[in-house]
């Protein structure tokens, strides 16, 4: 009789093969890009970001010459998935906004180190019709450096509504789109995500609505998630010579993430740094 089948390793097993795969297919997707020091994929990596969006964050602040500064991060659901809470360790002070009030218990249970010293969370439902003055209320003033938005289908809208221009803006895109086509969701103000593919706008029609407020795309991410724009004024030559959506899209490659960049160490958590402590 054969022995009984040990499922709990045999998923370690296929856990770790796709984990290897996964980093196979990364190298083989940016060996090409490895090449134009202008592109922003291969500097990508993940502390706390969904996938490779702390390494980018981290080399456009690197070429704009900024250290530290300001965020305002709308959509963080417990905190421990999303691209600020990095920045926090790197010295950086700044403010959530999350929709669901269901998080506020974690969010105040596991970031009550910093709450009210390096950060600030407000719960509010974020619409184009209360975005601006939910910034206002919280103190978020024209002189930010980072903002990203994942709301999950009116991330454009929102663009569109801001009357501040942050430096940076990260934005989450619809990569079931290619990136020569113009598609985005009609708005509906209570919007909710049901996990399907209707859910945000195509790379171009955000592209389109960033260029008309003074944003140059940068880069996406590897897996096709998220979006990066700097204002005009800020955007140099360092940055790529083309920054079309057909030129800068990355297509859904979600399983990416799944395979890889879920499993590459032990759930995140965060607690009371001594570095953190110190005003």
């Amino acid at each position: 009789m054969p022995d009984p089948i040990d499922f709990v390793q045999l998923r370690r097993q296929v856990q770790r093969s796709n984990g290897y795969q996964a980093r196979a297919e990364i190298e083989r997707i940016l060996a090409p890009l490895r090449g134009d020091p202008k592109r922003l994929e291969p500097h990508g990596f993940k502390v706390y970001s969904q996938s490779d969006e702390d390494g980018i964050i981290e080399e456009i602040f690197r070429r704009l010459g900024v250290t530290t500064g300001r965020f305002v991060e709308i959509g963080v659901e417990n905190g421990l998935e999303c691209n600020s809470l990095y920045l926090i360790h790197k010295g950086w002070r700044g403010t959530w906004i999350e929709g669901n009030q269901a998080q506020r218990p974690a969010i105040e249970q596991k970031f009550g180190s910093i709450l009210g010293r390096r950060l600030q969370v407000g719960f509010s439902w974020i619409s184009v019709e209360t975005i601006n003055n939910v910034l206002k209320g919280l103190g978020v003033e024209d002189d930010l450096d980072f903002m990203s938005i994942d709301i999950d289908g009116n991330d454009i809208y929102i663009l569109e509504a801001l009357a501040i221009r942050p430096k940076v803006v990260c934005i989450e895109y619809n990569a079931k789109f290619p990136g020569n086509l113009v598609k985005q969701p009609v708005y509906n103000p209570e919007a909710r995500w049901n996990g399907r593919d209707y859910m945000g706008s195509s790379l171009k029609a955000i592209t389109g609505v960033a260029a008309a407020k003074g944003y140059r795309l940068v880069g996406t991410s590897i897996v096709g998630a998220n979006a990066f724009f700097v204002r005009e004024d800020l955007a140099s030559e360092a940055f790529a010579d083309d920054c079309s959506a057909e030129a800068l899209y990355n297509p859904a490659r979600y399983w990416l993430w799944s395979d890889h960049f879920v499993n590459i160490g032990h759930p995140a958590d965060f607690g009371p740094y001594v570095d953190l402590m110190q005003d």
